[in-house]
Parts: structure tokens; C-alpha cells; sequence
């Protein structure tokens, strides 16, 4: 910890250095540079709680104002707050609005959104309507209005706004990346990811433990049980792309001359969440009694403007080991996560894997060989540090981030778009053009520095 925030000290001081000059960006800018930021954090559950601790250990934060409806949540991010000897922020609790009030704060430059997913959305438009730099967690919108809105008020206002993908961060993905840029995989044709993760234990439980054996949700569950699996029970859709589309997306420059063109989707029969409730809980629950409407397996197939295609995945309801399930194939050769394993034409043995192990350590990100062992301890295996560092650098500086509200729309598109696609038996459907034609000439963030 003390190393991590010794870092935090030195990357600041470093970092007044960097260039000022924004990426491209539709909406108005001012470029203020700030030796201290001062961050408000609307949500601190579980997500919440683990961005709280990244942010205590920097010096260049202060945590001014919290929000959170849940008494016991604000009660644990005050003692986190006291025992890290940082003063005692503004408190914000008396009801699902009082985050409004947190938003008219002087004393608060930026804020860190980690609330249930329909409320993503409403509080990052009123964060930015409020001119707070706005870090929002995944995924960060529900319908194809919720995308728009996101684009129009970050044109509108000019205030930035990031979505906290950490997996974009994840060693392994930033090396293959760093292999993508190096063109080691050839031109780019194929990919596979998504999001696989039983989450039966996270969708029901006890209503005592967030991750304790039962049946309940809702009004009688706790943590993520009390919103999440609403929406299995009425959406059939891919409600949570992002972790698997999101490092997919950067390796083939979306939004950055290349963009979705279309999407056809597919859902299968619903069984798991209802076995699972059976097996725990008896035929007699109550719960027995619901019939799920998401699939338990959801695959949908992308295009590009480019020509590459996409496989998403979404497979959460029923038992198996995690997995996000990428898979990078070009001209020359593929990685696949699962298995890890990659194999390069010329490089590689004929018709034979490597094993991934060396091709990544080879091609480690500048970010990771620089700064690894600060992440150790931040969560997720390192990667929830540097996408925090990545906001509250880009926050200091008031440019845009290197994952923007043009992305958090056209990830999060694929939730209303495969649910659109399944009603219709798969039929194909466009995605919009959140960019409006700015796509073909915005160029990519600089991935490949080392500093955030």
C-alpha cells in the first residue's frame, strides 16, 4: 500500500509533464491541470467500496462527498475513510436522489458512479449536466435512449465522461494488444469474447451474505440479488457486454476508423436460475414458481464496418468455470485465452500451439513492466488499479479518457440490440453511428505509453 501510494506521488509529479493537448473530443474543453482532485463517489457497495480504497491510496485524491441509500455501506466507507487518516467526507444518504445534492458541490471536481445498472445513465447525465468529470461503471446503459443520452449530454456540456472497464487493463489483454499494434497476428479478421461466469450464487442467496447459498432477491436478497436478477427475470438479452467487447473493441479501433456495423443474436431456453432455485430451495419456493426470460446462453455475432466479425457470449445462469472466452485471430495467427495458447504462421511450429506463457511476457505492456507490483492488492488482479489511475489522470488534466462516452455507447448498445435481434428470430439489426460519422476520422488513443 505504502509503495502504491509513493508511486501515486511520483506519477503525479511526472505526469504534469505529459502533453495537455486532449484526444479528439465533439464537446467543448477547458485544459486545467489539477495537483489534487477532488472526487465524489455515488454508490459504495461492493464495486464502490473496492474504487474507495484504490483512491484512499493516492495522494493526489481527496474523497470529499459519498452517497449510498444503504446506511451500513456509508457506515464502512466512513471507517475506511478515517482509518487511511483522510478527512471525513460529506455525507449523502436520505434518499435514491440525494446524489443531486452531492452534484452541487464545489468542493467536488469528479465523480466515481457504482449503482445498480438503471441508474447508471440518469446519474452520469446529471454528473455531467453538473460539469463533474464522470468515471461510470459497467455496463453504463440500458436502451438505445440511454446511449444517445450519454453521447448528447457529453456534446452538450463538453464534460468528460469515462466508462471503468478494468478488463481493457487486464495483463494478458494489454499485451495481445501490444502484439496487435506491433502487427504480430497480421491483419485483423476474427474475434471471440464475452462474458461467462456462473453467477447463480451472485443472482440468489440468503438475503444475509452477497454470496451466501439460497434462493432469495429482490426486496428479500442482498447486494447485486436485489437488483441484478430482475433483470434475467424480464430481459432476454445480453445485459452485460462490456468486459468481453470492450478490449475487443480497442484492439480494432471502434469508434476510431472502424465501427459496430451490425449485430444478429440468439438466445436458448432458460433453465438455469429455475433449476438452481429447485435444487436449494425446494419445488414448493415460491421463487420455483417465476419463469425466467433470459437465455441461459446468449451468442451474438457482430460485424464491423471493416469486415471483422465478433462472437459475444453471454452465459451466466448455468454451471461453469470463468471465462471471458477471447479469441484475436489475423492473417498471420491467433491468441485464445482459453487454453492459453497462441500460434503464429512462421513463428510457431506448423499446426501446433505455443503456449501463451512466453508470447506475453515477451510483448508485456509498457503500463504493467512499469508500474505491476504497485497494482498488487487493488483488485481483479491488478487491473482495477490502473483503470482508477487512467480516470483520475485524465480527471487532473479535464482531456478525454482513453474510454469514452462514444464508447460506453456503442458497448452498451448491444444489450437493447440483442434483445431487439432475439424477439425477431435473430434478425439483424443496425447499430447506430453514435460518432455521426466523426468515426472515420477520429484517430486512437495512444494505448502504447507508459504512463496511463
Amino acid at each position: 500500500m505504502s509503495s502504491r501510494r509513493h508511486f501515486i506521488k511520483q506519477s503525479a509529479i511526472a505526469g504534469a509533464g505529459l502533453s495537455m493537448i486532449p484526444n479528439t473530443t465533439f464537446g467543448m474543453v477547458t485544459n486545467t491541470q489539477k495537483d489534487i482532485l477532488k472526487v465524489g463517489l455515488i454508490g459504495v457497495g461492493l464495486r464502490g467500496t473496492n474504487h474507495l480504497n484504490n483512491v484512499l491510496n493516492r495522494d493526489d485524491v481527496n474523497v470529499t462527498a459519498i452517497c449510498d441509500i444503504d446506511p451500513n455501506r456509508i457506515t464502512i466507507a466512513l471507517d475506511r475513510i478515517s482509518k487511511a487518516g483522510k478527512k471525513k467526507p460529506k455525507v449523502f444518504s436520505k434518499d435514491e436522489y440525494d446524489y443531486r445534492n452531492l452534484l452541487e458541490l464545489q468542493e467536488v471536481d469528479a465523480v466515481i458512479i457504482s449503482t445498480p445498472w438503471l441508474w447508471h445513465t440518469r446519474m452520469a447525465k446529471d454528473a455531467m449536466l453538473a460539469g463533474k468529470y464522470t468515471g461510470l461503471e459497467v455496463s453504463a446503459a440500458n436502451t438505445m435512449e440511454e446511449c444517445w443520452d450519454l453521447v448528447n449530454t457529453h456534446e452538450q456540456t463538453g464534460t468528460h465522461m469515462m466508462i471503468l472497464e478494468n478488463v481493457n487493463y487486464r495483463r494478458d489483454i494489454l499485451a495481445v494488444l501490444n502484439m496487435v499494434k506491433q502487427d504480430i497476428f497480421g491483419e485483423l479478421v476474427h474475434f471471440r469474447c464475452g462474458y461467462q461466469h456462473d453467477l447463480r450464487f451472485v443472482k440468489l442467496n440468503d438475503g444475509k451474505s452477497a454470496y451466501g447459498k439460497g434462493v432469495e432477491f429482490g426486496d428479500k436478497g442482498i447486494s447485486e440479488s436485489v437488483w441484478r436478477t430482475q433483470h434475467s427475470l424480464l430481459r432476454n438479452a445480453d445485459v452485460y457486454p462490456t468486459h468481453g467487447v470492450g478490449p475487443i473493441a480497442t484492439m480494432c479501433d471502434i469508434n476510431r476508423g472502424n465501427r459496430f456495423s451490425s449485430i444478429t443474436s440468439n438466445a436458448t431456453k432458460a433453465i438455469g436460475l429455475h433449476n438452481y432455485i429447485v435444487k436449494h430451495g425446494g419445488k414448493e419456493h415460491p421463487n420455483a414458481k417465476l419463469k425466467f426470460k433470459q437465455g441461459d446462453v446468449i451468442t451474438s455475432t457482430i460485424e464491423t464496418t471493416n469486415g471483422e466479425t465478433i462472437i459475444v457470449t453471454h452465459d451466466c445462469n448455468l454451471p461453469r468455470p470463468y471465462s471471458l472466452g477471447f479469441r484475436v485471430q489475423g492473417a498471420n495467427g491467433l491468441w485464445e485465452k482459453d487454453g492459453d495458447r497462441i500460434y503464429i504462421e512462421g513463428q510457431s511450429e506448423p499446426h501446433r500451439w505455443d503456449a501463451s506463457k512466453e508470447w506475453l511476457e515477451k510483448f508485456d505492456h509498457p503500463l504493467w513492466k512499469k508500474y505491476g507490483e504497485h497494482a498488487t492488492g487493488a483488485g481483479h488482479g491488478g487491473m482495477d488499479f490502473f483503470v482508477i489511475h487512467a480516470f483520475i489522470e485524465s480527471a487532473k488534466r479535464n482531456i478525454a479518457p482513453p474510454l469514452d462516452a462514444y464508447d460506453a455507447a456503442a458497448w452498451s448498445a448491444i444489450t437493447p440490440l440483442s434483445e431487439l435481434s432475439i424477439e425477431n428470430n435473430g434478425e439483424p439489426q443496425d447499430f447506430p453511428d453514435f460518432t455521426r460519422g466523426m468515426w472515420v476520422k477520429r484517430k486512437p488513443y495512444n494505448w502504447m505509453k507508459d504512463s496511463y
